[in-house]
Formats: structure tokens, sequence, C-alpha cells
């Protein structure tokens, strides 16, 4: 009998052939480097104790290499190690002048300059403002969808759910889109629910998906766009809440699950504590909370339309 051939998803073909190209411009950029700095692949492997053989598939894109390797090449070509791999923010020697501009400053002096470049570089969308969008960020389980139906209904705002839309666009679920197409694809997905989100409503509720903060582009969009308040919680409320709405995803990898929520959070705090606003979901049961969260976005809406009347 002949071999059974494995049919591959379109994913794992996409991934296999971005591998491939990730392979081959790294080896152009290896050998781009090497000759900007004037060094012979027989010095570069003196210097790296690599073999010339090992250099050469790497230049050609042939087979892996290990981070100890790229390390070493790196070392060796003075140059960072984000420079070989690819990162867009040394593409230009611009870029790399921005960078050593901010590099060691403090997470205020950042946000200053983030500001200050969105003002030189704002978009048309950008000019529109927050006006009066209300976008609830944090994750899975912080109340976002229940409290921000509450406050839709009490503002007699549209509440817009991203996650939903997102669903809407990509004709499938959230896991679906991530399973088939990967992750890029799902955040043009995203960039484009809330793009529409902001095109289509002046004044909204949004609920955010948890994880939009960790794609920059995404969550300056939202920030340029919304006023964004985080809603804090505790994360074994985190986790209670999300199975009481019937999701046991974050059971799979008991008794882990818990420790990797909390690195979840851990990691993307300090991305939710750029929120201009935060409310703590823990403390205290839902209606009390809500109230809170009522009266936060009432003033934040009379401080917009002092400010429009100042104007």
């Amino acid at each position: 009998m002949g071999k059974t051939r494995k049919l591959k998803t379109p994913a794992a073909s996409s991934r296999d052939d971005d591998e491939q190209l990730f392979l081959i411009a790294l080896g152009q950029r290896v050998r781009a480097l090497r000759d900007r700095s004037g060094t012979t692949r027989r010095s570069l492997a003196l210097a790296t104790g690599v073999s010339e053989r090992h250099l050469a598939n790497l230049e050609y894109g042939e087979g892996n290499v290990s981070v100890l390797v790229l390390v070493q090449v790196a070392t060796a070509l003075h140059c960072s190690l984000a420079e070989l791999i690819g990162d867009f923010t040394t593409a230009s020697p611009e870029w790399l002048m921005i960078r050593s501009l901010l590099e060691n400053r403090d997470e205020e002096t950042l946000h200053q300059a983030r500001l200050a470049i969105g003002e030189t570089l704002g978009s048309a969308m950008a000019a529109n403002g927050a006006g009066s969008r209300i976008a609830l960020i944090g994750l899975r389980g912080a109340g976002k969808s229940t409290l921000g139906k509450m406050l839709a209904a009490e503002l007699r705002f549209p509440f817009v759910e991203i996650s939903r839309d997102i669903e809407k666009l990509a004709g499938c679920g959230i896991a679906e889109i991530q399973d088939l197409y990967g992750i890029k694809a799902y955040r043009r997905y995203e960039r484009r629910a809330l793009e529409e989100a902001v095109r289509l409503h002046p004044e909204a509720v949004m609920a955010t998906p948890g994880g939009l903060v960790s794609d920059p582009a995404n969550f300056d969009l939202l920030l340029s766009n919304c006023t964004t308040i985080w809603l804090r919680a505790k994360p074994e409320d985190h986790m209670s809440r999300v199975i009481e709405q019937g999701d046991f995803r974050p059971m799979a990898g008991a008794p882990e699950a818990m420790q990797d929520l909390k690195n979840i959070l851990a990691s993307r705090r300090g991305f939710y504590s750029r929120a201009q606003y935060q409310l703590d979901t823990s403390s205290k049961p839902l209606d009390p909370t809500f109230t809170d969260l009522r009266d936060l976005a009432r003033d934040i809406l009379r401080l917009k339309s002092s400010n429009s009347s100042a104007l």
C-alpha cells in the first residue's frame, strides 16, 4: 500500500511559507550587515566560532538557526539582535536615531513622546478625537460585556462588542479565525471591526477583546478615538466569572490555569494601565459597581461637553 499523504491545513501551509520567507530575509540581512561592516565570511566564522558552512546556510536561508548563533553573529557584526532579525524600528537611520532618543526613558516621558508623535502624525480618523465613545478594556471576566450593556442602556448609547463584530466580518468564531488563519489575520479583522465601530458610532459604549492591547497599532487606534476605562478584577474573579458564563477554556490547563491567567494579567498590566480611567470590579457587588461606572461615565461626558463648549 502507498503512503497516506497528510494534508496540511491552510494555516499550516501559510506558516511554512512565512517561515521560509523569514529565513531568506534573515539571510539577506546577515549578508548585508556583513558587507556593510566589511567582514568576510571567514572572518565572521573566526569571530563567532560558527563554521563557514553554517554561516553560508544562514545567508542563503537554508535550514534553521539557533538564537545563540544569532546572538554571536550580532555581537561580531556590532549590531543589535533586533536589527538582525528584522525589527522594523531598525530599518533606517531615522528609526535608529528615534530609538536612541527614547532608550532608557521613564514611562511618563515615553507617554508624552507618544502623544506628541500622535499629534504630528494624526490621521483623519484620529482627528475625530474620542467623541462620546467609551471603551471598556480588561481581561476576560472583568465585566466588560455585563457592565457595558448596562451602561449603554443607561446612557441610551449603542452597545458595541468588538469580538462579535470580528466574528461577523470573518464569518466564523474567534477561535476558528486564529486556528485557520493565524493571529495576523485575526489582528486585521480586529482593526477593521474597530475602525468600523469608530466610523459608525460617534456615541457608543464599547466592550473590547482582552488581548486588543497586545497589538500596539490597534490599541493606539482605540486610545486615539475613545475614552478608555480599565475594568480591573482579581485573578480569581476573572476565572470564576468566565466559568459562570459557560466558558471552560480557562480550566483546560488545570492546575496551571490560574497561574497562566496571572501571568497574562501581569504581562498586560502595563498596557491596561494606559487607560485614562480605572475601575475595580472586584471590590463591590454588581449593582454598586455599575453605579460607580455610571457616575464615572457621566463625569467623563460632562467634561467632554464642557471642553467642546469652550472651543
